[in-house]
């Protein structure tokens, strides 16, 4: 009887499975719904789950508020132990990303404070917003500096 490790690994395996073995996500459907959603994408271009990963390939994963980047390093399509993630992965995401994600953490709970209860739902939308990096649409004004 073979003992096949969890680390013998193809020459390609399919993107939604990676994530998942990979434990970038908590399930295979969520990988899946992400790359649907267009979070997943590689030079740029989303990717769909069934696209076929090989080693080398970098890989975004745009969880707001900052995009991941990862070098695929096995492709791999069984779950493996948190120990074993080094690997299969590289963490190549830019210092940048990391600065954002801590300026998020710091200013949403700037405004907070402490025993004011859950945010409001007004509150909730606006961390989204803030996190997601749209832009609140503020109506036409005019920036001139001129005085009429």
């Amino acid at each position: 009887m073979e003992n096949k490790s969890p680390l013998t690994s193809a020459r390609e395996a399919r993107l939604d499975k990676w994530l998942w073995a990979a434990r970038i996500y908590k399930t295979r459907t969520i990988a899946a719904e992400a790359c649907k959603r267009g979070q997943i994408s590689m030079k740029g271009s989303s990717l769909k789950p069934s696209r076929m990963i090989k080693a080398g390939d970098v890989i975004d994963v745009r969880k707001p508020p900052i995009t991941y980047s990862f070098r695929v390093l096995q492709p791999i399509e069984h779950r493996i132990g948190a120990k074993l993630v080094p690997e299969v992965l590289e963490n190549v995401t830019s210092p940048e990303q990391y600065e954002l994600l801590e300026m998020a953490r710091i200013s949403g709970f700037v405004n907070r404070a402490k025993g004011t209860g859950r945010p409001t739902k007004k509150d909730r939308r606006c961390l989204d917003e803030f996190q997601s990096g749209e832009p609140e649409f503020f109506g036409d004004f005019d920036f001139d500096d001129e005085e009429d």
